[in-house]
């Protein structure tokens, strides 16, 4: 039986009001714009933004943009009254509004099929996934993984980074301070040549390049190189950059939400 895919949109927000936010649609329509009934919804005074800005409409399998603005919306700097969209392109809502990347990614609408059950025994329904924990995302991560090989590959991988959206078309990808770096990133704590990024068995892996263990998937280190799952977070060292991983080869800044100490008594 043949199953529809499920396109989903994901908008990750670089700047602007809802910046660090990622955002995810199934919907046939995204309104975004300052009026309580837009699925984007920006402040009521953020007043450069329109109350009804702009809309994401789905046709068969393509998105397209469509303006209702008065100070316009830009496709990768380009100011448009409507065009179709590919996933990774940024769009401005404003000129110098906020900006936002747009990101898609297939889903086939059944989970994968498991092994079959004995003949004559009625298979069981599939459950609905448990949201993880943090400690349950942890648990699957080995200290240790499996060697796995590094080569030359055609796959996609998108880091957004600030405002700054890189994408790429072949893996592995290298990170560091050093110019001759796929991508080079300005922070205090990354290193000449700090991480790598590849694809092998299927699926994306990162490669701690420091010799320090300083890279963590969701909090643990990975010692040589561990594998990313999807919503798994991975910071380039202790003290950042963060990424979370979307799937598809999408990696978006991160930034962990500040916990605030509860107050003394009487103070």
């Amino acid at each position: 039986m043949t199953t529809i895919p499920t396109i989903v949109v994901q908008l990750v927000h670089i700047d602007g009001p809802l910046k660090g936010e990622i955002q995810e649609f199934f919907d046939q329509e995204i309104s975004m714009g300052r009026l309580p009934t837009c699925q984007v919804q920006f402040p009521k005074n953020f007043t450069m933004i329109s109350r009804n800005h702009a809309r994401i409409v789905r046709e068969g399998n393509r998105f397209k943009l469509v303006d209702q603005s008065a100070n316009g919306t830009f496709v990768n700097g380009k100011r448009v009254t409507e065009a179709y969209l590919k996933s990774g392109d940024v769009l401005i809502l404003a000129e110098g509004g906020p900006k936002v990347s747009f990101l898609t990614r297939v889903e086939e609408g059944l989970p994968q099929p498991q092994a079959a059950p004995p003949s004559g025994t009625p298979a069981e329904p599939q459950a609905a996934p448990t949201p993880q924990t943090p400690a349950q995302q942890i648990q699957p991560q080995p200290e240790t993984p499996s060697p796995v090989s590094i080569q030359k590959v055609q796959a996609p991988l998108i880091v957004q980074y600030g405002p700054t959206l890189r994408s790429f078309k072949e893996l592995p990808v290298t990170i560091g301070k050093n110019p001759g770096c796929d991508l080079s990133l300005e922070h205090p704590q990354i290193l000449d040549k700090h991480a790598q990024f590849f694809f092998d068995q299927g699926q994306y892996w990162v490669k701690d390049l420091t010799g320090r263990n300083l890279i963590l998937i969701d909090g643990q280190p990975i010692n040589l190189q561990g594998p990313l799952n999807p919503n798994s977070t991975v910071s380039l060292s202790p003290e950042g950059p963060t990424f979370r991983f979307l799937g598809g080869g999408r990696l978006a800044e991160f930034e962990e939400p500040e916990t605030q100490e509860p107050e003394g008594e009487g103070s």
